[in-house]
């Protein structure tokens, strides 16, 4: 553990000996067909989180930037995205930039994959999600937009309860980052989801497979990375009111931003709250309980010089989720907004400092955060405790990685990572977990080499450690356990011409069992559950493979993958009663495979006609034949879209109908049921609308259209016989505006 404060002090002694640059990067962006300027492009730097907008003659110019290598990106409606990488030494560099039109975006930057690159560039393939897309769904649930992406489903309890499933894996086997931050929202169970919003993000990217390369245990199934939004141009103030409305649940959903920049410093400020009644089926019927609300608030602030850059963030969430159980259902006779009876009370914050240092041809990003979640499942106020559970998660993370001296054709990446999970019971009866200390620590290194031109390689290994130390409770005596393994992947991107690529991965991760996993037993929901002191690692072997087509016109994805799977942890039933008669499930392991496939097609007939369809395939057996629990139906999405830059006085105008049909799934796990297939139907118009010298966005979606009732295979209310939600249609609006 020593590594640690050496490697800090290395890095102070470096900084006290490091003169700071001065670099400037100016230039001109225009058309490349007709020469003609573009006005307000954007111009950013993902890695300084730093950005300009041309102005009227399409110049740009941004001061006071480090020595080294820089990542810039240059965007703009209509034409072809251009991510250029620069070296800078003390200099003033000019940029002449031709951008092509374009009515397809082949690819774009992501920050997922170790570095700033673009999709192309990277062996992991990473999918991106953008926030007006996740709008235009028009879901009361953020999980929900999520498993719109190929290979990406969610595991429900009603609208407000939902855990990401990323080809067949779930719970702790894949990781949600917030903002770069491991979100602990106490994720080992489908009732408890991560407490993450919408509201002040520029999108997400998800990563399909192993990543434990980069993030650790608990990755070896995927990563959802949710991004923050970009800062404020420099010298500008600028902000946004959206507002949504969802008829099926009453549903108000509301939030206001504010962020501004000038001189190297910037600074965000947002607040939201969602309010919902219980939704309502294909039938018109209620399902009781399925009410939730939550309030949120976000503040951004941060710094940019020449020596680095610095930011601290502050999240604060406190959803209430009602629970549609049993215990809940006779409680409920009507259906409301307020949480009254049988609800989770959740309050989540997270402080977090993000921090590059540019020492020479050194690059240090340093990463702090400290993560405070409470747990309190409220009953009724008839009962003789009405918090059942209250139950603190407190984890102070932290992460330092280097960037080597590189050349245009490769880069090295060498870090650490650690954490400290505490887990506290206070006063209420119910222990769902015991008072518990996880220690963590890694270490880690990644290489990306261009061979040539056409081919890219990236590999890394990485070692971890964990220490899981608990308090006797429940009748179960205390653990005190390590565990310590490698991690390792190896990729490469071939582009066989201007319109091909092809893509191929080899990852072996590794996850811990966790707490609950280890130590649980007592009534959890509808179930007795019961923990495995005896738990072995998890170890992943994953091989993918992908190829990547595209026109100005078409763009295909078609990727395969298979997951060989050791010592597999599920919870399974067992032939154990308690004395009260309920039926014991315990943890236990298995050997396991999980393989599939996820094909994608974008089509454009015409500069005003989007075509979209997927396809998503998966199996997933235990070694005796068996299938592996939450499992989700194969899914064919299809979308069309219409779309124009102007009609009349509709500006970005847009209407699309969708389509989705879930087969059947007739390979149930042990306590699962089979479940029928459905087809859904949905449409959406909208178009941004100048009002009295502002600019609005209107936007109408319809969801279900024609109300079918159906069963998802991963609703957990299909159990005690609850449909999926029915027909919902939302309205939202969003005002932008700027401050002189």
């Amino acid at each position: 553990m020593n590594l640690r404060f050496i490697y800090l002090f290395i890095i102070i002694i470096m900084i006290s000996q490091t003169a700071v640059s001065q670099n400037i990067i100016r230039g001109k962006i225009s058309d490349k067909t007709n020469n003609e300027v573009l006005p307000f492009a954007n111009v950013y730097l993902p890695g300084l989180n730093k950005g300009s907008l041309s102005d009227e003659n399409g110049n740009f110019l941004i001061r006071d930037l480090p020595s080294g290598e820089l990542k810039i990106q240059f965007s703009f409606i209509g034409y072809k995205t251009i991510f250029k990488t620069i070296f800078t030494h003390n200099t003033d560099t000019s940029l002449n930039i031709k951008m092509e039109p374009t009515v397809m975006q082949a690819e774009e930057v992501v920050v997922s994959g170790g570095t700033f690159s673009t999709q192309h560039e990277n062996a992991i393939k990473i999918e991106l999600l953008k926030l007006k897309d996740i709008t235009a769904i028009g879901s009361p649930t953020f999980t929900e937009a999520i498993a719109r992406v190929p290979g990406v489903d969610m595991i429900a309890k009603g609208v407000g309860i939902a855990k990401p499933v990323i080809r067949g894996l779930s719970m702790t086997n894949i990781l949600m980052l917030n903002n770069g931050v491991k979100m602990e929202n106490f994720q080992f169970s489908e009732n408890h989801p991560f407490l993450i919003d919408e509201f002040g993000i520029e999108g997400l990217e998800v990563i399909k497979g192993p990543a434990s390369l980069l993030y650790g245990s608990d990755a070896v199934g995927g990563v959802i990375n949710v991004i923050r939004e970009k800062p404020a141009p420099n010298g500008k103030i600028i902000g946004d009111y959206n507002v949504q409305y969802h008829a099926n649940t009453q549903g108000l959903v509301s939030n206001l931003g504010l962020k501004g920049s000038s001189d190297g410093f910037s600074w965000g400020l947002r607040s939201g709250f969602k309010s919902h009644g219980d939704y309502r089926d294909g039938n018109g019927d209620f399902v009781p309980n399925t009410r939730f609300n939550e309030k949120s608030l976000k503040a951004y602030l941060g710094l940019s010089k020449s020596f680095g850059i610095f930011k601290i963030y502050y999240d604060y969430n406190r959803p209430k989720l009602g629970l549609c159980i049993p215990e809940a259902v006779p409680l409920v006779t009507e259906s409301a907004r307020e949480n009254k009876y049988w609800y989770q009370d959740l309050t989540n914050q997270i402080i977090s400092s993000k921090n590059t240092l540019y020492l020479g041809n050194y690059k240090f990003d340093v990463n702090v955060a400290y993560q405070m979640n409470n747990r309190k499942l409220q009953t009724d106020d008839s009962k003789p405790f009405f918090d059942m559970v209250d139950l603190d998660m407190n984890t102070l993370s932290y992460e330092i990685k280097t960037y080597l001296p590189s050349g245009s054709k490769s880069e090295y990446i060498v870090g650490l990572q650690g954490a400290n999970k505490k887990v506290q019971n206070f006063d209420a009866p119910n222990h769902i977990l015991p008072d518990a200390d996880v220690n963590d620590f890694s270490v880690f290194s990644l290489v990306q080499y261009s061979f040539w031109d056409k081919l890219k390689s990236q590999a890394g290994i990485r070692y971890d450690y964990r220490n899981i130390t608990t308090h006797a409770d429940n009748n179960v005596s205390a653990v005190n356990t390590n565990f310590g393994d490698f991690s390792g992947s190896l990729g490469f991107t071939y582009d066989l011409n201007d319109y091909f690529l092809l893509r191929t991965n080899f990852a072996s991760a590794y996850r811990t069992p966790n707490i609950a996993e280890l130590t649980q037993n007592g009534l959890h929901g509808n179930r007795y559950e019961q923990g495995n002191p005896e738990l072995k690692s998890q170890r992943n072997y994953e091989f993918d493979c992908s190829t990547h087509f595209h026109t100005k016109y078409i763009m295909i994805d078609l990727s395969g993958f298979y997951n060989s799977i050791s010592k597999y942890i599920y919870m399974s039933p067992t032939q154990d009663t308690t004395t009260n008669g309920n039926l014991i499930y315990r943890y236990s392991q298995t050997d396991a495979d999980i393989y599939g496939s996820e094909l994608t097609a974008n089509i454009l007939p015409a500069s005003w006609l989007n075509i979209n369809t997927s396809y998503a395939y998966i199996v997933g057996k235990q070694a005796d034949g068996s299938s592996l629990p939450f499992i989700p139906q194969n899914k064919i999405r299809l979308e069309m879209k219409y779309q124009k830059k102007q009609l009349s006085f509709l500006n970005n105008f847009f209407f699309k109908i969708a389509a989705l049909y879930a087969t059947k799934q007739n390979n149930p796990a042990m306590f699962e049921s089979s479940t029928d297939s459905y087809l859904l139907f949905d449409a959406g118009i909208g178009a941004d609308i100048k009002i009295a010298g502002q600019m609005i966005t209107l936007s109408i979606q319809g969801n279900n259209l024609f109300n079918q009732t159906y069963y998802d295979h991963l609703s957990t209310l299909k159990a005690i016989g609850y449909y999926n939600i029915g027909r919902n249609v939302s309205f939202s609006i969003k005002i932008p505006f700027g401050i002189n």
